[in-house]
């Protein structure tokens, strides 16, 4: 009898173990949208990378800054096997990276990869596809929950110091200067921007904020007007600070026209497609970013990495150079992996 039982209890306890082996749990290190006993269930974990499907989704297709990171979709893709792809809007705007986002989800697709415009707008379709066993990985959303990781090139505020003492240096770390964002939403640049103003009333007391947050909604247009009103506001101004990729082409434009290259200090965050003459004219000063095929190469690879169920830690090696020794905090990954451009060595970064 007692042989019998035991046989029974050892044939329930294999069964369990089965049963568990077939799971699609992924790892215990994926977010927990609250509860720390929840465990997200991903529809992908356990597939062949053959059979998966990741969508990258991105704030217009129009930019050359996500041109740019579909290179490093598309690598991602050569590499591992996996259907990833690069989709957005043709122009920035949040509803239609919306709607570009539940059109990847009626797909099929195992993961979704979003750099948002305005997260609260994202922020339906994000629980949305944690709904459907989704994995999310949202590119500079540092605040956003419900995606299983967040990946930043960088530590945001200090990126926003490193960008002040270089602005502090131009501008003889005295008088005024403008800062410039492509939205209130944005909230990468939002944390750049006010650490650097924090920053600068601490380290810099001699240099002065003025005119407030001139939002751009990431057109050239609009911050080459804003620069031109700014400059009549305050003619003494001798810096300005953009956050969005077109801000510094904008605000340099208005510099180059109004004879004042060299005289006010331009920075800000771009690339050289954007402001590569006007870098060259001295319009503008320096420009900082990260290089956006490696972004979408490590959003990638994270998702799959929660797929296989493995753990990222502080000095995971995403196998990225800037991501090779990344910290965790909360749900946030950073890299260190900003890069600073000049005239002087604009060539080597040819996007």
């Amino acid at each position: 009898m007692k042989k019998r039982l035991a046989a029974t209890l050892t044939a329930i306890i294999a069964m369990t173990f089965a049963l568990t082996g077939c799971s699609a749990v992924s790892n215990s290190n994926a977010q927990q949208s609250g509860s720390e006993n929840v465990t997200q269930t991903y529809k992908g974990a356990g597939k062949q990378a053959s059979e998966l499907k990741f969508a990258t989704i991105v704030k217009s297709m129009g930019f050359n800054w996500f041109k740019r990171m579909e290179t490093g979709v598309k690598q991602f893709a050569s590499d591992t096997g996996i259907d990833a792809f690069e989709q957005g809007p043709s122009q920035a705007d949040p509803a239609q990276e919306n709607q570009v986002a539940q059109d990847a989800l009626a797909q099929g697709v195992h993961a979704l990869i979003i750099d948002p415009i305005d997260v609260a707008q994202t922020e339906s379709v994000i629980k949305q596809a944690k709904q459907q066993g989704v994995v999310v990985v949202t590119l500079e959303s540092p605040a956003d929950k419900n995606a299983v990781y967040d990946v930043e090139a960088f530590d945001n505020k200090a990126y926003g110091r490193h960008i002040m003492d270089e602005l502090a240096k131009s501008m003889d770390e005295t008088g005024q200067y403008g800062i410039f964002v492509g939205a209130l939403n944005s909230q990468s640049q939002m944390e750049w921007t006010k650490e650097a103003v924090s920053y600068q009333k601490e380290k810099y007391p001699n240099m002065e904020w003025v005119g407030d947050y001139n939002v751009t909604n990431s057109s050239q247009q609009t911050s080459y007007a804003q620069m031109n009103q700014l400059m009549k506001k305050y003619p003494d101004l001798k810096g300005a600070l953009g956050a969005d990729a077109f801000d510094v082409v904008g605000i340099g434009q208005a510099v180059q026209e109004a004879g004042k290259s060299g005289q006010i200090a331009v920075m800000g965050t771009s690339i050289v497609s954007y402001s590569g003459d006007l870098l060259k004219s001295g319009a503008i000063t320096k420009i900082f970013t990260w290089d956006p095929a490696d972004h979408g190469y490590v959003g990638n690879k994270v998702a799959q990495m929660v797929l296989e169920g493995k753990d990222i830690t502080d000095g995971t090696d995403l196998g990225v150079s800037g991501y090779d020794n990344v910290t965790l905090k909360g749900n946030t990954i950073y890299g260190n992996g900003w890069i600073d451009i000049t005239a002087d060595n604009m060539d080597k970064y040819n996007f």
